[in-house]
């Protein structure tokens, strides 16, 4: 991460964005670039990028932390979910594949079940089981 620098998203970094929550495969909904913050080279490629999304229930979610294969290892996900928690105070919730849920423990998150979820996460967890994708976590920050 030495020369990675970290900076507000611009509406410019909107399609390489795009293009980085595709490659990663992570939820493509939600994408406002006006919300990121980005991980770019000296040269400004965008090797990373995460985002605190808002949602119609009151939640905030810690969402889109992507990073390109290439620059992984780097701590570029740990620089981008600190800056974005530092800016944006408590309660946040993610939701993540189980086998991450220990990598976001370490930034104060916590495993919430269902009945602790607000609307938007009930929602979306159900949804999640119908289609058969049951490995998914919500976790909090308080």
């Amino acid at each position: 991460m030495d020369k990675t620098i970290l900076r507000p998203a611009s509406k410019e970094d909107f399609p390489a964005i795009r293009a980085l929550i595709r490659t990663v495969g992570i939820n493509p909904t939600g994408l406002d670039w006006r919300r990121f913050v980005v991980a770019v080279t000296p040269n400004g490629k965008v090797t990373g990028c995460g985002q605190v999304k808002p949602h119609s229930d009151g939640s905030r979610e810690l969402a889109s932390i992507a990073v390109r294969p290439a620059f992984r290892q780097q701590k570029i996900a740990q620089a981008i979910i600190e800056l974005l928690l530092a800016e944006n105070p408590p309660p946040l919730y993610l939701i993540c594949r189980n086998g991450l849920g220990s990598f976001y423990e370490r930034f104060g998150f916590r495993a919430v079940r269902e009945n602790e979820m607000p609307q938007y996460f009930r929602r979306l967890m159900r949804a999640a089981r119908l289609f058969g994708k049951v490995n998914l976590l919500v976790m909090l920050r308080k």
